[in-house]
């Protein structure tokens, strides 16, 4: 597959006007295309320009989500939040709401505000991100279209709901833990089936119970159901993958069960009759401020000693380095910011399609 990289600028003002095109406002459009390169910039491409087309524009295409996002709360109190995202740009719905946990925690020390009726709202890790740059400990999590089954099942009942934390150090990157609670996700998998290579053997199981590896099969069974994505931990229980299936299990409660929403089956996106409909995800949002319990400068330190001593620990053989969470991502941030994002052929014919569809002649890209 060949790569292209394509300057940040234009890949941001293009994305923009992109999502301007499809009924999105503006501002809100600015914003999705911030959360949407952040991905990218992170070097985490499953989320980042692969899904502007698919996940995005095609599910507006489709009716199953506004480009107008209503934004409105639903119970209010001085620590908490309940959110109604009435199908709108999950990415929207993503930031009201940590604003929302960071302004109540600022306040009173703690902030947590549940979203209902949202649709996918990108790279977890941007929220968490927001509170540990706001001095907060930031923790989100979303449920998702079922993708995972249970240990010791075939059935794909969970999504892969994310549990994501951001923390404040001295370092000139914060402590950002953003996964998945499956081995993997189904964006990974899509990278996978664009650049025509297999999905490791034990990150999905079929319905015989074993391991499945073509990837654009994988795609397709998911669809339907005939497969699903292992927990963390892997297929069985000789792993631990009851550890995967528990922490997904707990994103699920807390996206679906403190704001009334719709959990497991119901995320399905596919109405009685077959048709596509809206997903009505539910997301968490939380935030911690540090200065509620000690002096931000302090707990920065601290949590700086304790990053630094782990990754100087000693090295396995024939390890080069050791790293903790968030600083792979500083690191290709680092490396792209002057560069822009890699674009590859599959991506690059969409972004090109898109553009005549719209009839944004203003834009040309470098692979053209």
């Amino acid at each position: 597959m060949a790569y292209v990289t394509v300057p940040w600028d234009l890949v941001e003002k293009f994305v923009v006007d992109v999502f301007c095109g499809y009924g999105v406002p503006r501002e809100d459009a600015e914003l999705c295309a911030d959360v949407l390169l952040e991905s990218d910039r992170r070097g985490t491409e499953s989320h980042g320009l692969n899904r502007l087309k698919p996940i995005y524009l095609d599910r507006i295409k489709e009716k199953i989500q506004s480009p107008v996002t209503n934004f409105e709360i639903v119970k209010d109190g001085p620590t908490t939040a309940v959110v109604d995202g009435h199908d709108g740009m999950g990415q929207v719905v993503g930031v009201k709401s940590m604003r929302l946990a960071i302004e109540k925690a600022k306040k009173l020390g703690m902030g947590m505000v549940v979203a209902r009726n949202s649709t996918h709202y990108g790279i977890a890790g941007y929220y968490s991100t927001m509170a540990s740059k706001a001095g907060c400990i930031g923790i989100t999590g979303t449920n998702a279209r079922p993708s995972i089954a249970p240990t010791f099942g075939v059935e794909n009942m969970l999504g892969t709901n994310p549990l994501t934390f951001g923390i404040p150090t001295d370092e000139p990157f914060d402590f950002s833990l953003d996964c998945a609670t499956s081995i993997t996700q189904r964006g990974k998998i899509e990278t996978f089936a664009r650049k025509g290579q297999v999905t490791p053997s034990g990150m999905v199981i079929g319905q015989d119970g074993g391991p499945l590896t073509d990837s654009q099969e994988i795609l397709s069974a998911l669809v339907k159901g005939t497969a699903a994505l292992a927990p963390l931990g892997g297929i069985g229980e000789e792993l631990a993958g009851y550890k995967g299936f528990g922490y997904a299990t707990v994103v699920e409660i807390l996206s679906a069960a403190l704001q009334n929403g719709n959990f497991l089956k119901q995320l399905s996106g596919i109405g009685p009759d077959g048709s596509k409909i809206p997903y009505h995800l539910g997301h968490f949002f939380i935030a911690i401020d540090v200065e509620a319990f000690v002096p931000l400068a302090t707990f920065r330190k601290i949590t700086g000693d304790i990053l630094r001593a782990l990754r100087n620990s000693k090295k396995a053989p024939g390890a080069e380095r050791i790293y903790t969470a968030g600083e792979k991502e500083y690191l290709i941030g680092q490396e792209r910011k002057d560069t822009g994002v890699p674009v590859g052929d599959a991506v690059q014919k969409e972004l090109i399609a898109v553009r005549d569809e719209l009839k944004l002649t203003q834009y040309r890209f470098p692979f053209e």
